[in-house]
């Protein structure tokens, strides 16, 4: 398995990408992902109120963006320590993690510095309680099917707490076991129409456990193929006939994974994304239709603006 986590190299990635980008035209989206920080050190969706998922995004976009201001980071610190690791859900416990990762990073406190000295150990025991018949991992303790998207969000858990996947085979088994005739994966078995957020949930994690091959490439290939949209993003199926900025991230990255740069107009997709979704005071929406930003997408429209700009160098 890869020694540097997903989410590192990933990072590591997209904040190489926007340095192609001038500066001044990175400052709004700064501004507005800082907008949403709440007197509490947490960031809010669209609902109002800080948000452990939504403050996940927004951290992410800041670390591609710079790295957190110190003020930021302080206050953000006071939020995090307001929760405990073992009560959060698996996204909440990942964008938790992943938080205080960049905390430490932007030159605060290590959060993890006054947890048991077995919390990773004890993490791994509950995450094994969400493992699946199928050998993937359901969203919570009562599903009896697993997720593509769960699985792939609890395998980037394990890395960030320096824990190996246990029988790693059965989840690459239950992975196999998610593609359908059309190239591409479904979220859980009983689908049968593909869809490229799972696909690419499938993909990384395949990567991951180094089991992806030239057969599979072809057929992710094929699929996203079949989800390019007109507009110049990638559609979240075939039956969706607009793109959003969230497939079209998913879709750009799995494509520039696999090189398959071959697949996109990445001017197109360039004019998709800034004159669609974003903002010209900053932020992103999640479509054409949308009318509002939030640092979920804006994280999203970052992501897409440096991979094009990686493309380009």
């Amino acid at each position: 398995m890869n020694q540097q986590p997903y989410l590192v190299h990933l990072a590591l990635r997209l904040a190489a990408g926007l340095e192609q980008y001038p500066a001044s035209d990175l400052k709004k989206h700064r501004s507005f992902i800082c907008s949403q920080q709440q007197p509490d050190g947490g960031f809010s969706g669209r609902e109002g109120g800080s948000d452990l998922y939504y403050t996940g995004f927004a951290v992410r976009s800041l670390g591609i963006l710079g790295g957190l201001e110190p003020v930021e980071t302080e206050s953000l610190c006071g939020y995090l320590k307001s929760f405990s690791l073992e009560t959060l859900t698996t996204i909440d416990l990942l964008s938790w993690l992943y938080c205080a990762l960049i905390v430490q990073a932007s030159g605060g406190p290590d959060l993890l510095a006054e947890v048991p000295e077995n919390w990773n150990t004890r993490i791994a025991e509950r995450l094994e309680t969400l493992r699946t018949e199928d050998g993937g991992y359901a969203k919570s303790d009562q599903g009896a099917l697993g997720s593509t998207y769960h699985s792939f969000l609890i395998v980037l858990i394990y890395q960030l707490i320096g824990v190996d996947v246990p029988s790693p085979n059965r989840l690459i088994q239950f992975l196999y076991d998610m593609q359908r005739d059309d190239g591409g994966f479904v979220e859980i078995a009983p689908m049968k129409r593909s869809g490229t957020n799972p696909t690419a949930a499938a993909v990384a994690t395949l990567i991951i456990l180094e089991a992806m091959d030239d057969e599979l490439k072809s057929d992710v290939r094929d699929f996203l193929n079949q989800v390019k949209s007109s507009e110049g993003g990638f559609q979240a199926n075939t039956r969706i006939p607009f793109a959003d900025g969230l497939s079209t991230f998913t879709g750009l990255l799995t494509a520039q994974d696999l090189r398959l740069n071959e697949i996109m107009d990445l001017e197109q997709v360039r004019k998709f994304m800034q004159e669609w979704l974003e903002f010209p005071t900053g932020g992103f929406r999640g479509a054409s239709w949308d009318e509002q930003a939030d640092v979920e997408y804006t994280f999203y429209g970052l992501g897409v603006l440096a991979l094009l700009g990686q493309a380009a160098q």
